[in-house]
């Protein structure tokens, strides 16, 4: 049986901020309950505005440090010099302006909990000063030398995935996992909908309670409209949305009307998706002979538009600009032509096609053609060799250069 004291009622205040009745919200409530009873690392991770601070906060006061402080660090804009003074305190006289000693907030939470909130934002170097504390359980404040033994408890959040993080560099592997000892998952509003007419609920009473401000119902058909828009910036945009709602009602119901920024982005989204055409359309600049630049040119089979929206791929078959009747031959006569997989051309491709354009234009003479693309005529005749392009640049008689050591080695360092 749980004896009542002002530290249960504390925990049961913070606890009772979780609200919601998806089985996420309850199994989440007895998780915190549980884990605030040990003295683990803890790491939140979810996006933001799904109240990773409040689970934070819960988890302290549940707790056995709840009579000691919670002091939380915003890692974001904690960064470069300032950080080790911030976090670990510094002497009098460390630096100009350091008039008085300062604990440091490792220090001020000495006995309690420190909360690390945005902690994927933290730079490397000074990652690895928070690694070294976290080991050692001791602070070397800004000008002193004499290390300070902490006892706190290291809570830590971001809406950052740390794993890939540390997969591409950007996140200390031997950090992420001094952290990483339990994790809680908090969940976007957009996947708990079941949650939102109580979150509502509770928050209107709040405003009412705490700020003064109307006490408002919502009508059927602005609870209708919250449940179906998808929240991107979850519990902290409701909250948000309801109390300017609150603001500009006029009455003790607040209508969907007063939900008119929600409405429009809904409507949007349930357009269906624009044609190829039409994309291209919305995307294209308007031309003096009709249609657009980008309408002129997937006609011309130089873009075609892909699956991902305002993406094109580029032809690298199409004609040049200007000479929409040219039409490139190879050796053989048959048209230049990229891969005949319709894959990406690589870089390969499109040199191949513009040397046998080149060609043409210089009447296959190699001296004029390399001029034209401003490489050495040796380098020319490589890359056609590489390319079997030889039977094509043979047409001209110009073949005469003498292609010696002081030539290739030139040439070399050209390529």
């Amino acid at each position: 049986m749980r004896t009542f004291s002002a530290q249960t009622q504390s925990g049961d205040l913070a606890l009772g901020r979780i609200v919601g009745v998806s089985p996420w919200a309850e199994q989440l409530r007895r998780d915190i309950e549980r884990i605030a009873a040990h003295q683990s690392n803890v790491l939140i991770l979810g996006p933001s505005g799904t109240g990773k601070e409040l689970i934070a906060r819960a988890v302290h006061a549940l707790g056995t440090r709840a009579a000691k402080s919670f002091i939380p660090v915003d890692c974001a804009v904690t960064t470069g010099t300032l950080f080790a003074s911030h976090m670990f305190g510094h002497v009098r006289g460390a630096f100009t302006g350091a008039i008085a000693s300062a604990l440091g907030c490792f220090r001020a939470a000495d006995g309690g909990t420190i909360f690390l909130d945005e902690i994927g934002e933290m730079e490397l170097e000074l990652q690895a000063k928070l690694l070294r504390v976290l080991q050692q359980r001791t602070v070397v404040p800004v000008g002193s030398h004499d290390e300070v033994p902490v006892n706190v408890r290291v809570l830590a959040a971001t809406n950052r995935d740390l794993a890939r993080e540390v997969q591409e560099g950007r996140f200390r592997e031997d950090l992420y996992y001094r952290l990483n000892v339990v994790t809680i998952r908090t969940l976007a509003l957009k996947e708990r909908r079941e949650d939102i007419p109580v979150i509502a609920e509770r928050y209107l009473a709040e405003l009412s309670a705490r700020y003064g401000m109307p006490s408002c119902t919502l009508s059927p058909a602005a609870l209708s409209l919250l449940m179906q828009y998808s929240w991107p910036g979850n519990v902290r945009e409701l909250e948000n949305v309801l109390e300017r709602a609150v603001m500009f009602s006029s009455g003790d119901q607040i209508d969907d009307d007063a939900f008119k920024s929600l409405r429009e982005p809904q409507d949007r989204s349930n357009h269906a998706s624009p044609r190829p055409g039409d994309e291209l359309r919305q995307r294209g600049g308007s031309t003096a002979d009709g249609g657009t630049q980008l309408e002129q040119a997937a006609r011309r089979g130089i873009v075609a538009p892909t699956s991902i929206s305002g993406v094109y791929r580029v032809d690298a078959r199409s004609r040049p600009p200007g000479k929409p009747d040219e039409k490139p031959t190879a050796a053989n006569g048959q048209s230049a032509a990229a891969p005949a997989s319709g894959c990406w051309p690589t870089l390969a491709d499109v040199e191949r096609v513009h040397l046998e354009r080149t060609l043409a234009e210089a009447m296959y003479n190699k001296s004029l053609a390399a001029k034209l693309l401003g490489i050495d005529r040796s380098v020319l005749r490589r890359k056609l060799q590489r390319y079997g392009l030889d039977a094509v640049a043979g047409r001209d008689g110009d073949d005469t250069e003498s292609d010696g050591g002081e030539a290739n080695g030139r040439d070399a360092a050209s390529e």
